[in-house]
């Protein structure tokens, strides 16, 4: 069968009969999307050359012909902010914040922005280190030791205790089911992070910025590589995919009308639904 973007090669079987079921049409433009009846599909298990992938074979919450998508914003409160909340309320779509600790009480607006965030049920807040590795990436993650304890401060400065949390400047995934390290030099203090219960959560998707830090070409471009990392199977689990970008990026006009555009032509295609990273699969396993 041919393998194509709405349904890759499924078999249902059923007690006895078989029968093709057409997926439940959900609108999904927000994340308070009602459970659709569970489906039991197979899906076709995946060899990532960086990362060993047990796929999320029976999610009763998304239907056959959906995929997931986490949109994730980091380095706030920072410039920008205000910005993502006004679009993520325009679109009435959740995401998550990776705070830093140290923004949030480096100014009176960042300050102010933290008290937005946090009153705000569009948006799941989570760690991103206090003081973002002071920008010295390989030095920070040297000192395995230092690396947890920069994180144990943001959790207990922001008061975020469910532990989960991104890196600053690497791209580091440790769940039960995901390990995924881009540079090995910081393996150790990944691992260390892992032991001290911290749930590290990477990114299959970046938009990234211009040298003049705003969002770099435009959403078509964007829209295009969300459906070529699903119709490759690139994702680190199957039907789920974290994407990235930064609050420092959304402070000009044609970069704020790039993401709405990018959010709005996601939902309008109904091919998608949204959720907070805390919803990922198996993210709130214990870890081993």
């Amino acid at each position: 069968m041919t393998k194509n973007f709405a349904e890759k090669s499924v078999k249902k079987t059923f007690l006895g009969m078989f029968a093709l079921m057409s997926a439940t049409s959900i609108l999904c433009n927000s994340c308070n999307q009602e459970k659709s009846k569970k489906e039991s599909e197979k899906l076709i298990q995946k060899d990532h050359p960086v990362a060993k992938i047990v796929p999320n074979i029976d999610d009763e919450n998304v239907p056959s012909d959906k995929r997931v998508i986490y949109l994730t914003f980091d380095d706030g409160p920072n410039r920008g902010t205000e910005n993502l909340l006004k679009i993520l309320h325009k679109r009435n779509i959740c995401a998550t914040a990776f705070l830093v600790g140290k923004h949030a009480y480096g100014s009176k607006k960042q300050q102010e922005d933290l008290k937005l965030l946090r009153e705000d049920k569009l948006i799941e807040l989570a760690n991103h280190s206090f003081t973002h590795a002071h920008n010295k990436y390989t030095d920070f993650y040297k000192d395995p030791v230092a690396v947890v304890r920069d994180f144990d401060t943001a959790k207990d400065s922001l008061k975020l205790y469910d532990k989960i949390a991104r890196t600053p400047g690497r791209n580091i995934w440790r769940l039960n089911d995901i390990t995924v390290t881009d540079l090995k030099s910081s393996s150790e203090a990944a691992n260390s992070l892992k032991n001290a219960g911290y749930k590290l959560i990477g990114w299959d998707l970046e938009w990234k910025p211009t040298h003049k830090m705003t969002l770099k070409g435009n959403h078509e471009a964007m829209l295009k590589k969300v459906d070529s990392i699903f119709f490759n199977d690139l994702e680190k689990t199957s039907r789920h995919l974290v994407f990235l970008t930064h609050d420092q990026y959304l402070t000009d006009a044609d970069s704020i009308d790039e993401l709405d555009l990018f959010i709005e032509k996601l939902q309008k295609s109904n091919r998608f639904v949204f959720r907070k990273i805390s919803e990922y699969p198996h993210i709130n396993e214990v870890l081993n």
